[in-house]
């Protein structure tokens, strides 16, 4: 198999390996006693139909039941016996498996986790019994008051794209799922080309990289796969307000919302990024120190930037009393219209930007999250340039940068918002 190499022209930066079958192999040594071999897939749950939404998250669960080399169980048992451990997860746009092992166990396990995730045997058996585990599952997040607010917010937010729609799937649509269509997705979706592979730990990158080649030998060049177009929904033009009585609920809670760009616009989502966390993230951010120490209005209040590569949502949730409700709303329209006519200080920024810089740089320390690092950055945006000027970027925000932001996606007199009132 042939392979090209490319050394991206940034310091301390991984080698990048793409195979003749497509797939990317993102290598790095580090000086810990420990190797993480990350999968990563461009697939998650925004690509599925809505005739099959929650398949990406099954299959997850199915790709551990086997393959044609290894039986139900045996990759996790080998795992384990050798002192190592391994996971799974699934989002609306990727979906990752990951092994972290000594470096003398990578070479032997790197292939079966590879083997697993591109073989799958899919047993009619273990389909239809972790059919009711996921379900399960699905019944558990219903019965989460916090989970539903949650979800009505997104189905106004994003009421024609496939973000506004549960990860997990629902019981009617999982339900009658068959193995067959599991498996047309699996060969549709799970090809080489799709394939985000990051080996980071003590071993050398020539010899992370071949291991991982190796193990690819068999697999052909696979016919390429498509995302499906997502074409962002338009501004919010006005106020879509939802309100409900949930009587499993301790204390109200009060999602606002605004859809601003996604991962596609970079700079714009790390003014974003700054502006959340200006707001409401941490005991100094504005809305906690105003709402909650000062004026005693919410239990707890936080706001975010939650990132989607086409579109994102900007997000202030409280939890509060009811009577307060009206009250809250207004203050944190307040708190916005004084961001966008005052801005923020210097020494704001400079604060928010220096914590959130480090979090990035501490996060970056071990194998497992500089593995998790590249492949999010690689799968979602096809190069880790972002992922090493992100702190350089960072500190070139001004106060104009957030200001400017403020002003041009949080309207205070167009939102979507969701009450939902104790009972």
């Amino acid at each position: 198999m042939s392979l090209t190499a490319v050394k991206p022209s940034l310091t301390k930066t991984p080698t990048i390996t793409t195979l003749s079958n497509g797939l990317t192999i993102i290598a790095e040594q580090m000086p810990v006693e420990a190797v993480n071999f990350n999968v990563w897939f461009n697939v998650g749950s925004a690509v599925e139909s809505n005739q099959i939404n929650g398949m990406a998250h099954f299959l997850e669960h199915m790709i551990f039941k086997g393959s044609q080399r290894l039986l139900c169980g045996e990759f996790e048992r080998v795992v384990e016996a050798r002192g190592a451990v391994t996971n799974a997860a699934t989002s609306h746009e990727y979906t990752h498996f990951y092994v972290t092992s000594s470096p003398q166990d990578f070479a032997d396990l790197a292939p079966l986790q590879l083997d697993l995730v591109l073989n799958c045997s899919l047993p009619e058996s273990e389909f239809t019994r972790e059919k009711l585990v996921v379900l399960e599952e699905i019944r558990r997040a219903n019965d989460n008051p916090r989970r539903l607010a949650f979800e009505k917010a997104m189905k106004i937010c994003f009421p024609h794209l496939p973000y506004s729609r549960p990860i997990l799937g629902t019981e009617e649509i999982i339900e009658p799922l068959t193995r067959q269509q599991m498996y047309d997705f699996h060969r549709c979706w799970y090809q080489p080309a799709s394939m985000t592979v990051n080996a980071v730990g003590n071993l050398p990158v020539e010899d992370l990289t071949a291991i991982v080649a190796e193990a690819m030998g068999d697999f052909a060049l696979g016919q390429q796969t498509f995302k499906p177009q997502i074409i962002p929904e338009s501004p919010f033009t006005d106020i879509v307000r939802e309100e409900y009585g949930d009587s499993a609920l301790q204390q109200s809670r009060m999602i606002m919302m605004w859809r601003v760009p996604g991962l596609m616009s970079f700079h714009d989502t790390l003014a974003l990024d700054v502006l959340a966390m200006i707001l409401g993230q941490g005991k100094l951010s504005r809305l906690f120190r105003s709402l909650r120490e000062d004026k005693r209005l919410v239990k707890g209040i936080g706001a975010s930037n939650m990132n989607h590569q086409v579109q994102g949502v900007f997000y202030i949730a409280s939890q509060l009393d009811k009577n307060n409700l009206d009250e809250v709303e207004g203050e944190i329209l307040n708190n916005i219209k004084d961001i966008q006519d005052n801005g923020v200080s210097e020494v704001e920024l400079k604060r928010v930007c220096n914590l959130v810089a480090n979090q990035f740089i501490f996060h970056s320390e071990k194998p497992s999250d500089r593995a998790n690092l590249y492949g999010y950055y690689y799968s979602q945006l096809g190069s880790l340039d972002l992922a090493f000027s992100y702190t350089d970027n960072l500190r070139s925000l001004t106060v104009d940068d957030i200001q400017q932001a403020a002003r041009k996606y949080l309207h205070v007199d167009a939102y979507g918002i969701v009450r939902a009132m104790n009972e």
